[in-house]
């Protein structure tokens, strides 16, 4: 295990630690966000029949013809097959099927129907107008979407369009939250001295439900080693991702680093060259990801922000991370050398400033925050106007 890394290294660590969760097969209506664990075919011609994709008349196109006799009609599902003649015109719907003999569909606002007859109103019209033909969307054998695919609203549709009821695709991670602190409270229950209240778990379950991750269990231990192991055991065999918080430093009820041993966690890196959050720890136990968060609830959002996010993504077989942007700060800025620093900061669309309240326990002014501006390890000075990163956060 290194000792205390950089910001880099320790994005680095995680990809070289995480892999990809085993694919698995979900019906399409519980796909959405996932990725695609393979290549997906079109079983059929889509569209399987010429189309109308306006309502009006269809009929075989005849240049220098005016008018067609108009003769029955096709609704949209209407399994009616006919041979239309030539010189006839039928009434058609969008997305019914066009008959055989016809090859144009004259929109209806440009039409003019007398005594049993269309009239042309459309001189722009030419053969084959309006119509969607045979596998014009994708044809049958076609691959519709490659291995790797983040399936979005867009192509959940276009799989259905084409019959497709089920996927192979990467899962999302079974969570777990482990809470951990004497000190700790419920919310909605009375506070008595020397005790806070947890909101760490809240945070962390809000956090998850940004990504549409749902299968999520809290769990609590207090300052207790044996209490921790059982808990942290447990997570092991339930959960794909485990986010412990507190009990990361240095101090005598910190027991964080010695559950991960006694349960068989092999650690990976432990402290980070940032602030806050420097105390993080990181380890895997076969395909399990272990994150122990600080304790304070600034601390652990930065962290999942920038190194869970990223885990998760791994996992998926995704990108998923926050956005990032270059953008001038609107004030001179100083601090000291050795820590990345991580500061709560609202973008305005043009520029960056800090917030006030940038302790680690502060949450108030990371909720009137909307990116993280980052200062480099080594940097000190930054003036108004220098351009700076910043980390867009999920709203």
């Amino acid at each position: 295990m290194e000792k205390m890394i950089h910001v880099k290294r320790a994005n680095e660590l995680i990809a070289q630690s995480i892999s990809p969760l085993e694919p698995f097969v979900v019906q399409l209506s519980e796909a959405q966000g996932l990725v695609l664990a393979e290549d997906v075919f079109s079983n059929y011609d889509i569209p399987a029949y010429p189309q109308s994709s306006m309502d009006g008349y269809a009929f075989a196109f005849e240049t220098g013809k005016s008018s067609y006799v108009l003769e029955g009609e096709m609704a949209a599902g209407s399994n009616h097959q006919f041979q239309l003649k030539q010189g006839f015109a039928v009434r058609i719907f969008t997305g019914a099927a066009v008959p055989p003999g016809a090859d144009t569909v004259l929109v209806q606002e440009k039409s003019d129907v007398q005594l049993g007859h269309v009239h042309l109103a459309d001189l722009q019209l030419k053969k084959g107008d309006n119509v969607r033909q045979v596998g014009s969307e994708i044809q049958k054998g076609a691959k519709a979407l490659p291995k790797g695919h983040l399936l979005n609203p867009a192509s959940i549709g276009f799989l259905a369009g084409m019959g497709v009821s089920s996927v192979k695709a990467y899962p999302k991670p079974r969570v777990a939250i482990l809470v951990t602190g004497n000190e700790l409270q419920m919310p909605g229950k009375a506070l008595e001295y020397g005790q806070v209240y947890d909101s760490n778990s809240l945070t962390l379950k809000a956090c998850l439900s940004q990504f549409h991750i749902s299968h999520v269990e809290i769990l609590s231990a207090g300052d207790n080693l044996f209490q921790l192991q059982s808990m942290l055991e447990k997570a092991l065999t339930t959960s794909d991702l485990i986010l412990m918080t507190g009990g990361v430093s240095v101090g005598d009820y910190d027991f964080t680093m010695d559950a991960f041993e006694s349960c068989g966690v092999k650690k990976i890196f432990h402290k980070i060259k940032q602030k806050p959050g420097k105390p993080i720890l990181f380890g895997t136990k076969g395909e399990k990801a272990v994150f122990g968060l600080p304790g304070n609830p600034a601390s652990v959002l930065t962290c999942f922000y920038e190194y869970v996010i990223p885990a998760i993504g791994l996992m998926m077989h995704s990108q998923k991370s926050i956005e990032c942007k270059q953008v001038p700060l609107e004030h001179d800025h100083q601090k000291t050398a050795g820590l990345t620093h991580f500061l709560k900061a609202y973008y305005n669309g043009e520029n960056v400033s800090l917030k006030t309240g940038q302790e680690s326990y502060k949450l108030s002014s990371f909720a009137a925050s909307n990116c993280l501006a980052v200062f480099p390890e080594e940097e000190t000075t930054f003036s108004k106007g220098q351009l700076i990163d910043i980390h867009i956060l999920p709203q």
